[in-house]
């Protein structure tokens, strides 16, 4: 599913124009984008929460040329699914 698909999908759902619901779509993902830049947790009960984990420097190496480079430490997005996703994912509804 797109941005789109889930702006047309919202927009028919709530019985409102595109325009209104894809202005909420994006509400939802800046406020989302927001909490986590300030480090604080996001948890949608029955569907998962999102957290942002840190991930230290560390040596890798170029697949093509086998040199070694640095990757330097950074902050990464992950989403946890809740148990009741989970579930309804695992009985196929």
């Amino acid at each position: 599913m797109t941005k789109a698909d889930l702006v047309e999908k919202v927009a028919k759902e709530a019985e409102m124009t595109k325009k209104d619901a894809e202005q909420l779509v994006e509400i939802v993902f800046d406020s989302i984008i927001g909490s986590l830049n300030e480090g604080e947790k996001i948890e949608l009960r029955g569907f998962g929460s999102f957290r942002v984990r840190e991930r230290n420097a560390r040596k890798g190496r170029n697949p093509k040329t086998g040199a070694s480079v640095s990757i330097p430490a950074k902050r990464v997005a992950y989403f946890k699914p809740g148990k009741e996703l989970k579930e309804l994912i695992n009985t196929g509804k």
